[in-house]
């Protein structure tokens, strides 16, 4: 059964009294507004979710540059000391 706001304020006018009834009504709104953008909040959205893909492939790029880097330079430190070593036991 749906209750309709105007409904629901003719069944509180006529158990409470006009001004007791609008305060209880306005009351009871601007609650559920506030429930409502408190629980709106924690809900992702379509474009919320379209975001977090995009920087999750965005770190997945970086990540794998970082990486690379990362073990050309090991390569480059190992070669360099390979060649210490070698230079050294040939003197």
């Amino acid at each position: 059964m749906s209750v309709t706001e105007n409904q629901l304020f003719q069944i509180l006018k006529s158990k409470l009294g006009e001004k007791e009834a609008e305060k209880l009504f306005s009351f009871v709104k601007d609650e559920v507004k506030s429930e409502f953008e408190n629980k709106r909040v924690i809900f992702a959205t379509k474009e919320d979710i379209a975001n977090t893909k995009e920087y999750i492939l965005q770190l997945r790029s970086e990540l794998s540059k970082s990486i690379y880097l990362v073990g050309l330079i090991q390569f480059l430190a190992i070669a360099g000391a390979v060649i210490g070593i070698i230079n050294f036991m040939l003197r």
